[in-house]
């Protein structure tokens, strides 16, 4: 079953890094105490969502292009980084490596089966590969939309969210 075309894959990566650079613009406004306030969400600080999120990147393009997977164990993934700076310029090098593979991404991969080992259940997975670069990509905007929360509760502004303001559809 073909459930996504490599159009799709390319213009999600597209909007995750578009969608990247405005939160993250928007967390450098903030002074550090603020980005590492404790506001109650499931990785208590923007800044430990943003460290989370990166690290389920990471581990997602393990799967799918080989990346090194981070040594910290997801219990762990908020602290993945220490300081602010380091973790922007990590998601910056992350988004342009997602765009890289995005554009050797083919329908052929996509409609294939993908096998990994989850720490998570601690169990060999095997799914259709497009269904898990759907989860990779709902998982991004889950959590973007908590930071964006965050960042909003802090007194920023990312601007527009939408994806059709932002990315036009590329093939």
């Amino acid at each position: 079953m073909n459930l996504i075309e490599p159009g799709y894959v390319r213009t999600m990566a597209a909007y995750n890094a578009a969608m990247n650079k405005r939160l993250y613009d928007a967390a450098a406004r903030l002074p550090d105490a603020e980005r590492r306030k404790d506001r109650g969400a499931f990785f208590h600080s923007l800044f430990g969502t943003l460290n989370h999120l990166l690290w389920a990147d990471h581990v997602w393009m393990a799967r799918f292009d080989g990346w090194e997977r981070p040594t910290v164990l997801q219990k762990d993934s908020a602290s993945l980084f220490a300081e602010f700076d380091a973790l922007r310029a990590a998601r910056e090098d992350a988004d342009r490596r997602i765009i890289d593979w995005a554009s050797r991404v083919s329908a052929d991969w996509t409609n294939g089966p993908l096998t990994w080992h989850s720490n998570t259940t601690n169990a060999e997975m095997t799914l259709p590969a497009g269904y898990a670069v759907m989860h990779f990509f709902n998982h991004q905007t889950h959590h973007r939309g908590q930071a964006h929360a965050l960042v909003t509760a802090a007194g920023e502004d990312t601007g527009g969210t939408d994806l059709l303001g932002m990315v036009p559809p590329i093939s």
